[in-house]
């Protein structure tokens, strides 16, 4: 196993046993709850989950957020999850394909285009990337591989400086970034993984050119705690549990950006866990609610336990929806269904 085969197989088992979820800070939702409807005047035969996002209809609002590849564990899961997303009619991302560009010999583990012909898939690389010699030739590697509808490019200050030999040269990267989605023909979406994009540092990407933006805010995994727990030295290991609760709740990288920017394409992603919490971040203005750690565990289980997981998911997003007297998604984020309360 290379090394980077090697951190691909820890963060999975990392993700999968250990604790290195926030505990202090969530992901915001939980201030927030739906005034229930007790007569909705619909049928719930009638509710509609059905949404468009970056010109593709998708059967639910859900992504079946990155996560993972370049080991054969992580095949087997990618296979899982891309058999449910076309199954079920999901966008589906992979995790980083940096590996695949290193060594070509792991594409393999996140080629699953012919595994779900019909779903939204995108590629993922992080953005840190494009300041260590990688360019439009890189980038356009890996969405080949997934044959993908979009390209990720994830931001990760925070894990690289606490990841051993993190790439941390951050310099002069938003000039790369719009020099890249210049070049590309298939839609950019900027990523965090965990810690939140503020509506400032959105202004920041929108201007660089970036099709769409997932907020993966704070609230989830926390990867300065996975991080922490693969250091090798003492101070890395310090390093993650001091900043394992930093970031930006989701909830709130969410209304601050669609405050400012509402026609922006949007994904709500980070520490979300249900149904319920979906139909809310669709409230507040999600295109589309990204979830990876409960897809993950349901993925390493067993392809009956993702399907009920993702049956139950879009159970829970219908019932919210008929409780609260909504058809469709459209109707959905326009309502004033959403309350915000005190705890």
């Amino acid at each position: 196993m290379t090394n980077t085969q090697t951190r691909k197989a820890d963060h999975l088992r990392i993700c999968l046993e250990d604790d290195v979820q926030f505990h202090k800070l969530n992901n915001g939702f939980d201030r927030y709850r739906f005034d229930h409807v007790c007569l909705p005047e619909l049928d719930f035969e009638e509710v509609d989950i059905t949404t468009r996002f970056l010109n593709k209809t998708l059967n639910a609002p859900i992504l079946i957020s990155s996560m993972t590849g370049g080991t054969e564990q992580a095949k087997k899961i990618n296979c899982r999850l891309a058999i449910a997303a076309e199954k079920y009619g999901l966008a589906m991302g992979v995790g980083s394909q940096r590996i695949a560009v290193e060594n070509p010999d792991t594409a393999h583990t996140f080629a699953v285009r012919s595994l779900a012909p019909n779903a939204m898939l995108f590629a993922n690389l992080g953005a840190v990337q494009l300041n260590y010699t990688y360019g439009l030739e890189q980038c356009l590697k890996v969405v080949d591989i997934l044959k993908a509808d979009a390209l990720i490019l994830h931001l990760t200050p925070l894990q690289e400086c606490i990841q051993p030999n993190g790439d941390t040269k951050f310099k002069g990267l938003l000039a790369k970034i719009k020099q890249l989605c210049q070049q590309i023909d298939v839609p950019v979406i900027a990523k965090e993984v965990g810690n939140g994009i503020s509506a400032k540092m959105a202004a920041k990407l929108i201007e660089a050119g970036v099709d769409a933006i997932d907020v993966a805010g704070a609230g989830g995994t926390s990867w300065a705690k996975v991080e922490s727990e693969r250091a090798e030295n003492n101070l890395q290991r310090r390093l993650g549990k001091t900043f394992a609760d930093w970031g930006i709740s989701t909830a709130d990288c969410l209304v601050d950006i669609k405050g400012q920017y509402p026609d922006l394409p949007l994904i709500a992603s980070g520490g979300l866990r249900d149904g319920m919490e979906v139909a809310k971040a669709i409230a507040l203005g999600a295109d589309l609610a990204g979830l990876a750690f409960p897809f993950l565990q349901a993925a390493s289980e067993s392809e009956s336990a993702l399907d009920e997981f993702i049956e139950l998911l879009i159970a829970e997003i219908k019932t919210v929806m008929f409780c609260t007297g909504n058809k469709n998604i459209f109707e959905l984020k326009r309502s004033q269904s959403l309350i915000k309360i005190r705890i």
